[in-house]
């Protein structure tokens, strides 16, 4: 049972890994122009929610499975993503709205956010990982 959490939470993070890799792909062709800022919106706005349900759904497995400390380390992101989704202002397209993104530096920032978040699913791909391989050599 316990390798099937980890074999699922791996997948989950590889899928994720993609969507922070799609991201900031994404915002680096509108910080060099070769999209707008609109198509640039739409394309990302349609994958904040199933980013947010793969998180939700990593860090409900861990609480599951009583893997405190990567239940832990996955809680925050998840809040996080929830949270910035929530706050999105009334009348804004969504998490990314065209007219303003490249207003206060939001599109430095949505890039911060997208290494960050990409750097943090690579960790957790090699704790998963490795909590998966341990779970199968213990049984």
């Amino acid at each position: 049972m316990e390798a099937a959490v980890f074999i699922l939470s791996l997948v989950d993070c590889c899928a994720l890994i993609f969507l922070a890799v799609y991201f900031i792909i994404t915002l680096s062709d509108l910080e060099c122009d070769y999209i707008n800022a609109r198509a640039c919106c739409s394309k990302l706005n349609k994958w904040v929610i199933p980013e947010m349900i793969g998180q939700c759904l990593s860090t409900m497995l861990m609480l599951v499975s009583l893997h405190w400390f990567i239940f832990l380390l996955n809680f925050p992101v998840a809040v996080w993503n929830i949270y910035r989704y929530v706050k999105v202002p009334m009348g804004n397209m969504g998490v990314f709205d065209p007219t303003e993104i490249h207003n206060r530096g939001q599109l430095k920032s949505h890039m911060k956010e997208a290494m960050i978040k990409l750097g943090y699913h690579l960790l957790c791909f090699f704790i998963y990982l490795y909590s998966m391989i341990l779970a199968l050599i213990n049984d």
